[in-house]
């Protein structure tokens, strides 16, 4: 039986997207396709086998301050998303952490044929999801240095980095988006949408 999903948003240029909560067993083959490609190298996880896969979204499924969804895009898996609150789970004790703050992870599936756009668009349905919920008041995230592409995306949708910290399996650059940052960047980017349509 498939999950029911947890949120839906409406791309105006590529469709439909939903998030389902994710099944650790049923969805383990899959995830392992997606988090051992070469593509999801600063996901760490390069060289589990499916078992040991199963194993950390069950450990994530299980926790009482971390969850992991599966992504869909007119149907069809696309993406994994995990949220989680950064005072217990990736930052305890690493940053001054509010009240309102959750931390979150995207990851695209790996892709002969990509989307111009795409993965901006999951990136602004995950923050959508996170928002969602109205005691969130800051999104906060911890990617590697040395990730420009995530920084960029991360840029777009209202980001700004506060300082880089040192984690036992890497450095990464702490960055926050307030509510307020993210909807004015929404509003930037359906504009941009807009231009490029009519242009």
């Amino acid at each position: 039986m498939t999950p029911s999903p947890v949120f839906e948003h409406t791309d105006a240029r590529l469709g439909a997207f939903t998030l389902r909560t994710l099944d650790p067993a049923a969805d383990a083959g899959l995830l392992h396709g997606w988090v051992t490609h070469p593509k999801a190298a600063y996901w760490m996880m390069q060289g589990a086998d499916e078992a040991e896969v199963a194993a950390e979204y069950r450990r994530i499924h299980e926790h009482a301050h971390h969850d992991a969804f599966i992504g869909l895009h007119e149907g069809r898996p696309a993406f994994l998303a995990e949220r989680y609150d950064p005072s217990r789970v990736e930052l305890e004790g690493l940053y001054p952490a509010r009240s309102g703050d959750i931390g979150m992870h995207f990851l695209c599936a790996p892709t002969d044929t990509p989307v111009p756009g795409f993965t901006l668009a999951v990136i602004t349905v995950v923050m959508e999801f996170c928002f969602a919920d109205p005691h969130v008041r800051r999104v906060v995230v911890e990617p590697d240095v040395r990730n420009a592409a995530v920084h960029a995306l991360n840029a777009a949708v209202g980001f700004e980095t506060v300082e880089r910290i040192t984690k036992p399996e890497k450095d990464a650059y702490l960055s926050v988006c307030t509510r307020e940052r993210f909807e004015a960047a929404r509003t930037t980017l359906a504009a941009r949408a807009v231009q490029g349509v009519t242009r």
